[in-house]
């Protein structure tokens, strides 16, 4: 008995591969090419002068967003005189190694990036629209002991004008960072500390 289930297990096992036939309708797989299709719809465009148009459209958008920023929400003219300081210390949240390896700062410990670097020029705030603020902020700063800094206006307009330098606070960081309101305000170093003060500037007169 054990003999013919070795015998069985031992032996040969066959296996039949069988036909059974198309159980329903097939089809081939067709894909458009994507690229192809892309090429086709640019070269349409191309000839019927929709491409020039569009990029045309786009680089007018764009000019006129550089020479004009969004302006920065929120901001609007100082009625009331405010100072106050900011401080850039801020605490790490992890370890910072050089490219060698070696730990310069460890995870916890509060930098002071005016430990390090000096700031000479005062960041000036202005609104680029106004033009009492205008006169204000260049009768008093001069390109080396101060950036002027749009939040809303031309720069580009203004320093074609007036032959300076401008920036424009692009999406409002500065202002936020610095928790700025209003303008004119200007930002200046204090030992540690950087000295924020909003000015209001009497009607009429930009000094």
């Amino acid at each position: 008995m054990l003999l013919g289930v070795a015998v069985f297990v031992a032996g040969p096992m066959r296996t039949e591969a069988r036909d059974y036939g198309q159980a329903g309708q097939a089809f081939p797989v067709i894909e458009p090419d994507l690229l192809a299709t892309i090429e086709g719809r640019l070269r349409r465009a191309e000839a019927s002068g929709e491409l020039a148009r569009t990029n045309q459209m786009f680089a007018k958008r764009v000019e006129a967003k550089v020479r004009r920023p969004t302006p920065v929400a929120g901001i609007t003219p100082a009625i009331a005189a405010r100072e106050w300081d900011y401080d850039p210390a801020v605490r790490l949240e992890r370890d910072i190694h050089d490219q060698k390896g070696n730990l310069i700062a460890s995870a916890g410990q509060t930098i002071n990036p005016l430990d390090f670097v000096a700031v000479k020029q005062s960041l000036v705030f202005i609104d680029g629209d106004d033009a009492a603020q205008i006169a204000w902020a260049t009768s008093r700063f001069t390109d080396l002991n101060a950036k002027i800094i749009f939040v809303s206006g031309s720069p580009l307009e203004e320093m074609t004008n007036r032959k300076r330098r401008f920036f424009f606070d692009q999406a409002g960081k500065l202002t936020s960072r610095f928790g700025i309101e209003h303008t004119p305000a200007v930002v200046r170093q204090t030992g540690r500390t950087m000295r924020v003060t909003e000015q209001v500037l009497r009607p009429g007169k930009a000094s």
